[in-house]
């Protein structure tokens, strides 16, 4: 493949991101041979050699491999004050010089020659379906297992009981449910070529480029070559935030120069603040919340920059200095709970014997109270969802229709579903096996074991309704456009009103409605990419199940011995300065709060506080139809079509957890790559760009687990002013006149 090739292989799944009128053409008589999606047709091979060895030795080794340690080092990193996400990616560019190595030393020799059960370690030189099989694994490793949100929140949160093995249960359950949903609509999700699934187009491109041949520019350096020397430099330099100089994480100048003005803090904190002027230089701080900018194109990171502007520096700044909700009593920026003076609420005050909310102890601790930044995510989450809602139908009505007809009406194959047809398909009767066995399991866990997860059977069966209902459209929607509604309020909000007072059974409900969808659409879209590398179904399918089961084990079995073995984790309160402050499962405990022990009616129902939340509701649904009549207005202006409401809107929905020097880092070396390097320097961006991407990932994450095990399970650490993170105490300390929190100045 020569330099020009490879370019463009690269450039291409940006064409992703273009106003969807130019997403979909229609197939043309000229191009029978080719996909009607102008971009799959420009990035994907239209051909298979079908002797290409799959379910080699290689394969189980470096697959295996990659799906336990992309799951080992996802959880080792999750309950970190910066998560730090690994992607697939870093393992798909990882394993190609092992894979090459294994392919030159393991013996060729043939056993058992000339019987049924013949075989070899070493088929040949290592090829691109092997690859993809190892990546099909990586993936389920990088994944998320959101059930270890449920085990710690019991566990470490509410202090209650729950055993290893109903964890495990909740945690094989909650991933394995969303095959069920994945076979039953497959054949109108993958193979149809109108369901395209642009986000494979990153990973194909790689591959590509990866396996076809590379011409070397004189004095240059091959992928390979920059990727080891990117992975020894962030390998090397993770030294310093990781461990000699943690300010590096979120370096608040204002709070040197205001060290005892609250205000002052409250602009410039990184991590407690607005993060004004705040300054990160962590790899796992930029990407821990919204993934590597290096992947995000310039399109996208603009919306998610204005979106965060408009919550951070207006909305947030006005709604706190007007007392809106009495702000003022509260943190500027907080995921805590807090009664009506200011102080933390006593959650389990409240909680019966039976783990049940006690009515009477909630009346004695009084309502609620959240910060009001808080309070306005959640109204940002209520408007996302109905900003897409009214977004796709606006924008991508038509094209979702006439897909959605196309694919139960079985329009003509493509090319790739041509070649595909060649190969065994998998039994529907298998994923219909999968899911009665699953939801039998599930109930089963539900009703023996209802005293640790309290969902009674029937809430089981709802939740299953909700993801039978809303997988297809989902998949629909985000197979075309590359967006993901978001169903965790809903299925919260649901549940909340109908059984209220049990936070477990919350979580549970949760995950079964929202969790399930999201693996479904997990497994679609790994599907489509063996679709589109022409793997053999069957083959894929095993690859899945193995992977799902594998890394299930493993996120559960580190999470338990991180729960284990690191003194009072999570407990951000006796443990200062400690990096295991778990910030994604304090939300999600925040959240079981609110919607299951409390309930959504004492919140944001008739008998809550924030009431007034609902509307964003309507402020969503009404935000993108501005956009298209402003795009009907203005036909000839395509940048009004790149306004992307659901994501403007969205942005903030990973804060909290998520801090102000998250989004900020990251937009800024977003806007270096996406824009400045894309546009003026678009050689070097298109050969490495994700190459580094995944280079940073992986040396970050090698050197975060070696400081662990060599210093942080030592309790040896560096007591010093450049290691006390941003440096502003002050940032979390409320306003208002006579509000007195350890730590803080009293106003009078």
């Amino acid at each position: 493949m020569d330099e020009e090739s490879i370019s463009h292989e690269i450039q291409t799944p940006l064409l992703s991101n273009l106003p969807p009128s130019s997403l979909l053409k229609q197939e043309d008589e000229e191009l029978c041979d080719e996909s009607p999606i102008r971009q799959v047709a420009l990035t994907v091979p239209t051909t298979d050699d079908e002797t290409l060895p799959v379910l080699t030795f290689r394969m189980w080794v470096l697959g295996t491999l990659s799906c336990v340690v992309l799951s080992f080092l996802n959880m080792f990193f999750w309950y970190r004050t910066e998560p730090l996400t690994i992607t697939a990616i870093s393992a798909q560019i990882a394993v190609v010089p092992l894979g090459q190595l294994m392919a030159a030393k393991i013996t060729d020799r043939i056993f058992f020659r000339g019987t049924r059960y013949e075989f070899t370690l070493n088929p040949g030189p290592f090829n691109v379906k092997e690859h993809v099989l190892i990546t099909i694994f990586a993936n389920s490793g990088a994944g998320s297992v959101f059930a270890i949100y449920v085990v710690t929140g019991v566990k470490i949160f509410y202090g209650r009981h729950i055993t290893f093995f109903v964890s495990l249960l909740v945690v094989l359950t909650t991933q394995m449910m969303g095959f069920g949903w994945a076979g039953i609509f497959r054949r109108y999700l993958v193979e149809p070529a109108a369901m395209w699934w642009p986000a494979n187009l990153v990973q194909v491109s790689l591959f590509r480029a990866l396996h076809e041949k590379e011409k070397r520019s004189k004095g240059g350096l091959t992928r390979t070559q920059f990727f080891l020397i990117a992975f020894i430099c962030s390998f090397a330099f993770y030294v310093f935030p990781g461990y000699l100089f943690q300010m590096l994480t979120s370096f608040s100048w204002i709070c040197w120069i205001f060290p005892k003005s609250v205000l002052a803090q409250q602009l410039g904190s990184g991590l407690h603040g607005l993060g004004i002027g705040a300054i990160g230089l962590d790899w796992s701080s930029i990407s821990a919340y919204l993934g590597s900018p290096l992947a995000s194109p310039w399109f996208a990171t603009a919306n998610v920059a204005v979106g965060f502007s408009l919550l951070m520096y207006v909305v947030t700044p006005i709604s706190y200095w007007l007392n809106l909700y009495e702000a003022k009593k509260f943190p500027i920026f907080s995921d805590g709970l807090f009664t009506s003076s200011g102080q933390a609420y006593n959650v389990t005050a409240i909680i019966d014997s039976n783990f049940h909310l006690d009515y009477v102890a909630y009346e004695r601790e009084g309502p609620l109270h959240i910060s009001t930044f808080f309070a306005l995510t959640y109204g940002v989450g209520f408007a996302a969802l109905s900003a897409t809602v009214v977004h796709v139908f606006l924008f991508h009505g038509r094209e979702i229709r006439e897909q959605s007809n196309s694919s139960f009406k079985g329009k003509k194959m493509d090319i790739h579903t041509r070649l595909m047809s060649k190969y065994k398909q998998v039994p529907e009767w298998w994923f219909s096996c999968i899911l009665v066995a699953n939801l039998a399991l599930t109930i089963f866990a539900c009703e023996y074991y209802n005293d640790q997860l309290q969902l009674p059977w029937w809430g089981v069966l709802l939740a299953c309704v909700i993801g039978f209902v809303f997988t297809l459209p989902i998949g629909i929607v985000t197979a075309i456009t590359n967006q993901a509604p978001g169903l965790n309020i809903i299925t919260e909000y649901i549940i909340g009103y109908i059984y209220p007072g049990y936070p477990v059974a919350n979580m549970c409900f949760k995950l079964l409605g929202w969790v399930s969808i999201s693996q479904a659409i997990t497994f679609l879209k790994d599907f489509k990419l063996g679709h589109y590398m022409k793997i053999p179904p069957r083959t894929m399918f095993m690859a899945q199940i193995v992977g799902t089961l594998i890394a299930s084990l493993v996120y559960l079995t580190t999470a338990w011995w991180l729960m284990e073995t690191i003194p009072e984790i999570c407990d951000t309160a006796s443990s200062g300065g400690t990096v295991w402050t778990c910030p994604m499962d304090h939300i999600f405990y925040d959240a079981s709060v609110v919607w299951g022990l409390i309930g959504p009616r004492r919140t944001f129902g008739d008998l809550g506080t924030y009431a007034m939340v609902n509307w964003f509701f309507l402020l969503g649904a009404i935000a993108p139809v501005f956009v298209w009549l402003a795009h009907k207005a203005f036909p000839n202006q395509d940048w009004i079509r790149l306004i992307n409401m659901p994501v403007l809107i969205g942005a903030t929905g990973l804060m909290p957890a998520a801090t102000a020097i998250n989004y900020s880092a990251w937009i800024m070396v977003g806007f270096l790559s996406g824009f400045v390097v894309y546009r003026y320097r678009p050689d070097w961006w298109q050969r490495h760009n994700y190459v580094l991407s995944g280079a940073l990932d992986a040396g970050l994450a090698f050197m975060g687990v070696l400081l662990y095990l060599c210093l942080g399970l030592e309790n040896i650490s560096l007591d010093w002013w450049g290691n006390g993170l941003d440096g502003c105490p002050y940032a979390s300390c409320p306003t208002a006149q006579g509000i007195a929190v350890d730590g803080c100045p009293v106003v009078l």
